[in-house]
């Protein structure tokens, strides 16, 4: 049995609740605290504790004076901004292309049940995908997807768009968690990359949420001679003392 929600989770929930649902758009003004104190029957103080915190996990933007906007739809992971391949690509001026190997529905299990917070015998969307650049194999994407966030996923031609771009159209990804390490390649995925055996490969693992569910859940992997992960950082040790 689930604990009930605090006040300001209720506040929390409903506001994520709208967005999901389409009611508000990347950029749309919120509610006012005024009119959710009013509508939810809260005290203003929960509502601004709701709302500070839904700032801080990146879901709206405050602006003084103004109000609270829904946040823009690219969000920011903790390694990188979540751009799909095919943007990536681009910008390094390499031609996209992209091989479906497996585009199905599956039961969730016993593993991605606990990484969606559903039950083992639930319905989850799976992608197997190689995305190459100038022909060469780049990426292998390995993609769980939430039915209910993409119910027309199946649909898609993700040899014409990728399923990050996809994503991003249709649903309002505002959260990403990011894991990112170093392995070696099962021989069926060193054959998809077209790598030989041994090559050290990148995994990141990537799980997004839309409002409070999570949207999908996925395994990029890259031979590691082709690809490399950056990030930038700004204000680096601002609160350090300066000797």
């Amino acid at each position: 049995m689930s604990m009930p929600l605090s006040r300001y989770e209720a506040v929390k929930k409903h506001v994520l609740t709208s967005i999901e649902k389409g009611e508000y758009d990347a950029g749309d003004k919120l509610p006012s605290e005024n009119d959710l104190v009013k509508a939810l029957g809260v005290s203003r103080m929960t509502v601004n504790r709701a709302l500070r915190e839904l700032t801080e996990e990146g879901h709206i933007t405050r602006r003084a004076g103004m109000g609270s906007f829904v946040a823009g739809r690219r969000m920011r992971g903790f390694a990188a901004d979540i751009v799909s391949i095919r943007d990536e690509l681009t910008s390094r001026g390499q031609v996209w292309s992209a091989t479906v190997e497996i585009l199905c529905e599956v039961d969730a299990g016993k593993e991605l049940a606990a990484v969606f917070g559903c039950a083992a015998e639930d319905k989850l969307y799976y992608l197997l995908v190689v995305h190459s650049g100038n022909s060469t194999p780049i990426e292998l994407e390995e993609r769980w997807v939430n039915p209910a966030i993409a119910p027309d996923i199946l649909a898609q031609d993700f040899t014409r768009t990728t399923p990050t771009d996809y994503l991003l159209a249709v649903a309002p990804l505002l959260r990403a968690e990011h894991v990112v390490r170093a392995l070696a390649a099962s021989v069926e995925k060193e054959d998809l990359l077209d790598i030989p055996a041994g090559t050290p490969c990148l995994e990141i693992t990537r799980k997004t949420w839309t409002g409070d569910r999570v949207a999908s859940f996925a395994k990029l992997l890259y031979p590691g001679d082709r690809y490399e992960l950056t990030a930038q950082f700004s204000n680096v040790g601002a609160n350090a003392s300066v000797g």
